[in-house]
């Protein structure tokens, strides 16, 4: 009798538990079975492992096999074990040393022919392998993946026989290098710029508050205003994530069968699912557990253009998650939590024909039509987004001035107005991180006891707003949040009255929300 065992990682959201697979050779007739809970794909490796093992002039033993994959409770789904089960069988019947495999785990779907196809999820498995002080073994054309991790023990193989080779000593296999130039990517120029966007400098002030402070912003105006594109000019403010906050968000797209492009992993992502989106494909699920928006949204920006025209039932699925950072997703056959620690950027009308309150009296829709494409915008809801900024139409020679040939000349000739914005709100980020290690956005109560005291005037004002804007216990912490934040842009080491006053103007429900 032989027995050898091998270590790899299943795939559970972006965690990668480990898994120990056993194989154990037994006199009787040849037989391989596969036992700890497989899924149909990892039934189905039996006979991708004894072809690629054949295929590699290789001798696949004519015994009773019997593959444990451990724990036996884990679902475990994919080709990503066929590697591991083809070594563990090699090391059972001698053609491998076993006891060098103690300090691999590995990774790898098999082709019929020997070679080692891609797997996703890789990013994960490289963290949890260093963490463990083991080398991770997987498909070469993963290695940009690996390469992204500081202190990074893998190698990338692209063959059966290559993996062999490097147990018995040989050099077949590449080790992975962790890429230095990638982790200084150079900042990437967006297309929308804020000085495209004329006019609307209330909107403007508003969009570079939210992205100091990472706080949630919503547009309310009518079509044509620059909504969009205010939204859209959001990634030209945001500094580079950090490199374990940029870990989080690839390990993401690696779960989520992405590719991660080396040039832009530290950029935060900008996600905007068009508003026939679904729940499910809001916060994810499915018979695979995929990640949905809100996860893949991690770090980033997630941007619902025309709020008032998803489903009801939809948006509410933002609640939890807009309060907490995370998602639970609970289905009959998994739980699984995921990260969700998003910004969001909204932008709506204020009626069906989007005119409701304009001067002009365009508006042609009833009251009872203006308050049936509001109630989409639940009271719950709306207590969790931050800054809540109208949008009003401009007038014509105010969106003609900018046109003019000595203003884009000069505006050729001086640093655009996102970078000079950008400056202003790296300087404000890195004081808020390196105050208290965290964004505005994330305060605690206990934080905010600390950091956002009010003189008196200050808690006067405040108190009077909370009356008479009937504001919650959230949105008067909020409103301290936002504070802090504009104190911090102006450079201000307390709360000061014109801070907080302008926190509040900015937590004010324009005239047709209320309707």
């Amino acid at each position: 009798m032989s027995l050898a065992i091998v270590y790899s990682r299943a795939n559970i959201g972006i965690d990668a538990p480990l898994v120990t697979v056993e194989t154990h050779l037994s006199n009787g007739l040849p037989s391989l079975a596969i036992v700890g809970l497989p899924e149909a794909a990892v039934r189905e490796s039996r006979e991708r492992v004894r072809s690629a093992i054949l295929n590699a002039n290789l001798e696949f033993p004519t015994r009773r096999i019997t593959i444990n994959l451990a724990p036996a409770d884990l679902p475990k789904s994919g080709g990503r074990f066929d590697l591991a089960i083809a070594i563990s069988i090699l090391a059972a019947s001698k053609q491998l040393p076993a006891a060098k495999l103690a300090q691999y785990e590995i990774l790898g779907e098999l082709a019929l022919t020997g070679a080692i196809r891609s797997v996703h999820g890789v990013l994960p498995a490289v963290l949890a392998a260093r963490d463990n002080d083991r080398t991770l073994i997987m498909p070469a054309v993963n290695s940009v993946e690996a390469s992204l991790v500081r202190g990074v023990k893998a190698f990338g193989a692209g063959h059966l026989l290559d993996v062999c080779k490097h147990l018995l000593g040989g050099n077949g296999m590449t080790p992975c290098q962790f890429d230095e130039a990638a982790a200084r990517p150079p900042m990437i120029r967006v297309q929308t710029d804020l000085s495209e966007i004329r006019g609307q400098h209330v909107a403007k002030r508003a969009l570079q508050i939210a992205a100091a402070g990472a706080h949630n912003i919503l547009f309310v105006g009518p079509p044509g205003t620059g909504k969009t594109m205010l939204a859209n000019s959001l990634s030209s403010l945001l500094p580079q994530l950090d490199e374990k906050e940029a870990l989080e968000a690839a390990a993401i797209k690696s779960i989520s069968k992405q590719p991660i492009d080396t040039s832009r992993w530290m950029q935060p992502v900008f996600r905007a699912p068009h508003h026939t989106a679904t729940s499910v494909a809001l916060v994810g699920g499915g018979a695979q557990a995929s990640p949905g928006e809100v996860t893949l949204a991690h770090r980033g920006v997630l941007f619902l253009d025309e709020l008032a025209e998803f489903h009801r039932s939809v948006l509410e699925v933002l609640r939890e998650p807009l309060e907490s950072g995370v998602i639970t997703i609970a289905r009959a056959n998994y739980r699984l939590q995921l990260p969700a620690n998003f910004q969001l950027v909204a932008a709506m009308n204020p009626c069906k024909c989007g005119h409701h309150g304009d001067a002009e009296g365009r508006c042609r829709c009833t009251p009872e039509s203006v308050q049936r494409y509001l109630e989409k915008i639940s009271g719950p809801l709306l207590d969790r987004i931050d800054l809540i900024v109208n949008v009003p139409r401009i007038a014509h020679h105010e969106l003609r001035a900018m046109a003019a040939p000595d203003n884009r000349r000069k505006a050729l000739s001086e640093p655009s107005e996102s970078e000079v914005a950008r400056n202003r709100i790296m300087r404000c980020r890195n004081l808020q991180k390196a105050r208290c290690g965290k964004l505005n956005s994330d305060l605690s109560n206990p934080d905010m006891e600390e950091l956002c005291e009010l003189d008196s005037a200050s808690e006067k004002l405040l108190a009077n707003a909370v009356d008479k804007l009937r504001l919650s216990a959230r949105a008067c912490h909020r409103i301290l949040k936002i504070s802090r934040t504009i104190a911090d842009l102006e450079d201000h080491d307390q709360i000061e009255l014109r801070d907080l006053t302008e926190a509040i103007a900015f937590r004010r429900i324009p005239l047709p929300l209320q309707s």
